[in-house]
């Protein structure tokens, strides 16, 4: 699936296929988890499928709004519109998809001409074709804060089943999410482990060079090697490398782990 639909730039694009059933979603949101290379790869697929979440004649453009460091961040979108709009929203710093997400509560839009709040983006969201937004947060358990913001070149274009289908769907996403936020979390863990075990191998072998080369203790060669890096403000794995490099000649420095 890819990251965006270049189609799907104007409201008035064909309309995507009738939304599956509640146990082939929960189907596809477990092969989505399997098949995701990263957070981002995923909620784009989540936001994809979101799309779909209506009926057959009324098109839909999802973006996904994940607050990191107190800012809210658009990390995914179905199309290149939904992304546009997100991005407005958080310029703004304010909208109906905000306020979901601040407040933990769907928001529901019918119709944007009439809308009285947020009116500085939603002025600019009509410009842009919208008539009504439809956000409904993800429960992520403390994991995150994130949001699904649904948009809809029709007024009152989200119905109440519309909108009990959306939330189930994303009671349903929200652990799937919170499954893929930690895989990524034990992920990038082990390459951090795996990083500082090449570092502090290469180290080693540089302290034990020095060893040799001055006829001196462990303690010794290493307070040598940290006065270099502290001296020449280069980091000490870098000092070490250097060292291993001029003994050597080998450009590449390769460490090996068992799996």
């Amino acid at each position: 699936m890819t990251a965006h639909d270049s189609s799907a730039g104007s409201f008035n694009a064909a309309p995507r296929e009738v939304p599956q059933s509640a146990s082939n979603i929960e189907l596809r949101l477990q092969e989505m988890v399997l098949d995701s290379r990263d957070v981002v790869g995923f909620l784009t697929d989540l936001a994809v499928v979101s799309s779909r979440l209506s009926s057959p004649d009324n098109r839909i453009h999802t973006g996904v709004t994940v607050i990191r460091r107190k800012r809210a961040e658009a990390v995914a979108s179905s199309d290149a519109a939904a992304h546009a709009l997100d991005e407005l929203q958080n310029g703004f710093g304010d909208g109906p998809c905000l306020t979901a997400l601040r407040a933990g509560k769907t928001v529901l839009v019918s119709d944007l001409p009439t809308e009285r709040r947020w009116s500085p983006y939603l002025k600019v969201a009509r410009e842009h074709g919208v008539s009504s937004i439809l956000a409904v947060p993800l429960d992520l358990a403390g994991e995150a804060e994130a949001v699904l913001n649904l948009y809809s070149g029709r007024s009152n274009g989200f119905s109440e089943d519309d909108v009990s289908t959306v939330e189930a769907f994303a009671s349903q996403a929200a652990s799937s999410v919170r499954l893929v936020l930690r895989i990524t979390q034990l992920s990038e863990a082990r390459s951090d482990l795996a990083s500082a075990m090449q570092s502090r191998t290469i180290i080693d072998m540089a302290v034990g060079a020095i060893m040799a080369e001055n006829r001196c203790s462990r303690d010794t060669a290493f307070q040598i090697l940290t006065k270099a890096s502290n001296t020449r403000n280069i980091k000490l794995r870098d000092v070490a490398a250097s060292v291993i490099r001029s003994i050597s000649g080998e450009q590449q420095i390769v460490t090996y782990f068992d799996e």
